[in-house]
């Protein structure tokens, strides 16, 4: 697997607040496609690839709006949230790898104004499926069910409210340095932190990812085809994508409850790509909520549970002098909300070297999705 695929462009649309977008979600899609594409030195024609995770925006519809070639594969993945963004890219890199296609675009897409807001019961929440064993007893949001791991998770390891708020005040430090997030101008103190409003104890205003309009999209090929592109390849050096046995079945049913799904995964991606969480020196950790991200950071090895307070304290996970900066355009707290495929982006982006908050001596660089929710996924990016 290692470097058979690698990135060749990345883009976006604009970043908007919910409801804030001036193009429909699909407008938005083809947006970061194009971006991407360009971004790439490639032309429309030349893709013949989609893949995507949650997404209404079907390929069909795509190809024809976009004008690319004809289509050799197409996929999502299975999972209810930004779980699915590494998983996503992991599939494009099997189908390159495969030689099922050789240029294929891996895409998110979201417009909260134009379609339910995540934040929100509403509707779609009904009481079938795992829902059957939250709904009825008021659990019917993401913010409360993550509430209640991260609540048991901090009870039985001694993390602290402070510790949450090292990751808010991280994602809102490196906004500040990206013109294009949401969050651009707008500083966070702790004091404001611990005033905001409870969403679902222990979770503040602050713990919770904004709701966004929006797309993201990168563009993957074979090493062959990437030396005449217009800049660098990114090579995907390892992936990983699943769950140990029982994890993520509903009612907090886990043997090891509470979890992030992301121990399985850890411990396949190192193994796979040869490394120690010792031998990264940035990392994106997609953060809906705060407190998945702590329980991600031990999952993925990076240190003990008990350990957690002083791994993140004293500005350890900000840029530009911590042990390990994360999140280091925004994150999804502040840069945007697009189901982490921004989290992506970024970390290749720090390959690249084009980070506004850019770490030296970047050789690799890890991107874990969707803590909290399963399967969990990660894809970590290297120098080709």
């Amino acid at each position: 697997m290692r470097g058979n695929a690698v990135v060749v462009g990345v883009g976006e649309s604009t970043y908007y607040n919910r409801g804030g977008a001036t193009e429909s979600e699909f407008q938005l899609a083809c947006i970061a496609i194009r971006n991407a594409v360009a971004d790439a030195g490639l032309s429309i024609g030349d893709v013949n690839g989609f893949v995507s995770y949650m997404e209404r925006n079907e390929p069909v519809r795509l190809s024809a709006a976009l004008g690319t070639g004809d289509l050799d594969f197409t996929a999502q993945t299975f999972g209810g949230g930004g779980n699915g963004a590494g998983a996503a890219v992991t599939i494009a890199d099997a189908a390159i790898t495969a030689r099922y296609a050789d240029c294929v675009v891996v895409f998110r897409s979201l417009a909260q104004g134009q379609f339910h807001r995540y934040g929100q019961a509403g509707r779609a929440h009904r009481s079938r499926g795992a829902g059957a064993f939250t709904v009825p007893y008021g659990l019917s949001t993401p913010a409360q069910i993550c509430a209640m791991q991260t609540m048991r998770y901090m009870h039985d390891h001694g993390v602290t409210q402070d510790s949450l708020a090292e990751v808010v005040l991280a994602s809102y430090a490196h906004a500040q340095r990206n013109p294009r997030a949401i969050r651009y101008g707008t500083s966070l103190t702790r004091e404001e932190y611990h005033a905001s409003r409870w969403i679902a104890e222990p979770l503040h205003l602050y713990d919770c990812c904004p709701e966004n309009d929006g797309a993201a999209a990168m563009v993957l090929t074979t090493p062959e085809r990437a030396r005449d592109l217009r800049k660098p390849p990114v090579a995907i050096v390892a992936g990983a994508h699943g769950v140990e046995h029982r994890d993520g079945v509903a009612g907090f049913g886990e043997d090891n409850f509470p979890t992030a799904h992301h121990r399985h995964v850890g411990r396949t991606l190192w193994a796979r790509a040869g490394v120690r969480p010792s031998d990264m020196k940035v990392a994106q950790f997609y953060e809906n909520f705060t407190g998945p991200v702590l329980m991600a950071i031990a999952e993925m090895g990076f240190c003990a549970p008990e350990e957690l307070n002083d791994f993140v304290a004293d500005g350890n996970i900000q840029w530009p002098n911590g042990r390990l900066p994360i999140n280091t355009s925004g994150g999804n707290l502040g840069e945007a909300y697009i189901h982490g495929f921004g989290n992506l982006i970024e970390a290749v982006r720090q390959v690249r070297g084009e980070s506004t908050c850019q770490v030296d001596g970047v050789e690799l660089s890890l991107s874990v999705s969707g803590p909290g929710y399963a399967p969990g996924s990660a894809v970590m990016f290297g120098k080709a």
